[in-house]
């Protein structure tokens, strides 16, 4: 029976200090803040998608990979991974380049699937993707925006 107590008291505690292993923190904040062409090849469009990453904690965030899912039109358009790794320190932001592919196909689908005053520039988008942080450090991410695909314009 002791040894019964004894052993319920130790596994009380072990589940206790682990939870201090898997502290809560505030989620990071990521945003698109661009996307310029790449080099492509014959049935795809290429795209580097820039990532502004922004750690509110008081803990850098150590990652290992991105993945992204580029959804317009409530169907994938691009996807993309990269095994860039590094960190992001405590109270701090970078911004995080992604190469994505566009397949020809993919360009027909949401093409055939606007109306005929509709194009790509402007329609609403959801951006979905994870960075990598090993076991329990991954993070998952949503944005959400309207894309623009015009050239930038200088002023003067």
């Amino acid at each position: 029976m002791r040894r019964i107590i004894g052993l319920s008291v130790l596994l009380m505690f072990m589940s206790l200090s682990s939870c201090t292993l898997f502290q809560r923190h505030d989620p990071l904040n990521i945003n698109v803040v661009g996307i310029e062409p790449l080099p492509s090849q014959e049935l795809e469009m290429r795209f580097a998608v820039k990532l502004r990453l922004q750690n509110p904690n008081d803990i850098g965030i150590d990652y290992n990979g991105v993945a992204l899912d580029l959804e317009v039109n409530g169907h994938t358009l691009a996807s993309g991974v990269s095994d860039q790794t590094g960190s992001i320190p405590r109270f701090s932001e970078q911004v995080l380049s992604v190469p994505v592919s566009i397949s020809a196909f993919s360009v027909l689908r949401q093409t055939l699937g606007l109306s005929q005053t509709q194009s790509l520039d402007n329609l609403p988008y959801v951006l979905k993707g994870k960075l990598a942080g090993g076991l329990f450090g991954t993070v998952r991410f949503v944005d959400r925006g309207t894309l623009d695909l015009r050239a930038p314009t200088t002023t003067w």
